[in-house]
């Protein structure tokens, strides 16, 4: 292995400890291992395995990035993925100017201003996940997911880490009987429609596409709802402007006497959140925590 590191800076404010507690909720055993300093994750490109770790650094608007691969090739694509999934280019000033003008987002912007939206190492488990996750809580849908990796993954060797389980690719769920590890019949027909759909080049996670047009792609697929793919394209793509309007906490977030707001409600009350509903979508979620 290659041991390698990297500064990626950020513009302040920049609130590291959030995103590590979204992602060590949903944490999958094995693959990710996250504490209070820093997120850990096994990855391979090429059958061969690596692991990276990621930081913040003292005294700098920057976080770093430590990889062990062999191929020094893949680098780019390493940060890039890293980049996206610290939501490292996020112009959080303008993003908090905008926001900051409403009523429910006042407050929050305040407390929270160097939130940033959590994105994915990879486009298709982030999708698998979220269809896991429908209706259930993130705990089981992280419990789901590693039942998934465990008889699905494949095995590799990683060094010192010896034998690990990656996410299974997309050709491997197009046939498989998933049943087993816990969920119904029409959720693995789901998970079997999304990864026959990716192969096919059906539906994608370029980021040239736009959020409307990625919704109607992927809400052809059964049982993905606007909620499932707004949610994809959030930490996916990590689309600023998506947002998963149907979701019960976000019309709790904006009620005033406690009972959700009607969705046409919470949609008009978003319009004025464009492009950044990504970003009110985080800070409402963290509201109700």
């Amino acid at each position: 292995m290659a041991l390698r590191r990297f500064r990626l800076p950020y513009r302040a404010p920049y609130d590291f400890a959030a995103l590590l507690a979204f992602f060590e909720r949903r944490a999958i055993a094995g693959i990710e291992t996250v504490d209070a300093q820093s997120y850990t994750r096994r990855f391979a490109f090429d059958g061969e395995a690596g692991t990276l770790r990621v930081t913040q650094k003292t005294n700098d608007d920057a976080l770093i990035l430590t990889v062990d691969f062999p191929h020094a090739a893949r680098l780019p694509e390493i940060r890039a993925r890293v980049q996206r999934m610290f939501d490292l280019d996020a112009d959080i000033a303008t993003i908090n100017a905008r926001l900051g003008k409403s009523t429910p987002l006042r407050s929050g912007i305040r407390r929270h201003s160097g939130q940033r939206v959590p994105g994915g190492w990879d486009g298709f488990e982030i999708a698998v996940r979220a269809v896991l996750g429908q209706q259930i809580s993130v705990a089981a849908a992280r419990t789901l997911a590693s039942h998934l990796v465990q008889n699905f993954g494949a095995s590799m060797h990683c060094g010192k880490m010896g034998n690990i389980h990656l996410f299974p690719e997309a050709e491997t769920l197009v046939d498989a009987e998933l049943t087993h590890i816990g969920i119904t019949r029409a959720r693995a027909a789901t998970l079997n429609a999304v990864a026959r759909a990716v192969c096919a080049g059906a539906v994608s996670f370029d980021p040239q596409q736009s959020l409307d047009d990625f919704v109607a792609r992927w809400t052809t697929l059964p049982g993905i709802g606007d909620w499932t793919a707004q949610y994809i394209a959030m930490r996916a793509m990590g689309h600023a402007d998506a947002f998963p309007a149907a979701d019960l906490v976000l019309r709790k977030a904006v009620a005033r006497d406690g009972i959700p707001v009607p969705l046409r409600q919470l949609q008009a009350m978003a319009e004025d959140w464009r492009p950044f509903r990504a970003y009110a979508v985080l800070h409402l979620w963290r509201s109700t925590s």
